[in-house]
């Protein structure tokens, strides 16, 4: 049958992967601990972004100073 195998494959969703769902939840109970309990779930979010951004290396603080290593 391997027809309706490919039709399967084509029509049926494929199972999607937890491990990045996961690992955001994990993150997410490093910053909120009981001694941060108060924090409003917009910081949460900015500190979650801000966490996952460092991680990726897509955050720079030194970006827009104008100079390069080779400078300094």
């Amino acid at each position: 049958f391997p027809t309706i195998f490919q039709l399967a494959l084509d029509i049926l969703p494929a199972q999607a992967s937890s491990v990045p769902a996961e690992h955001a939840f994990s993150s997410a109970a490093e910053t909120d601990t009981k001694r941060r309990s108060r924090i409003s779930p917009n910081l949460m979010e900015e500190l979650q972004i801000l966490k996952h951004m460092v991680n990726r290396e897509d955050f720079d603080l030194t970006e827009k100073w104008g100079c390069t290593e080779e400078d300094l």
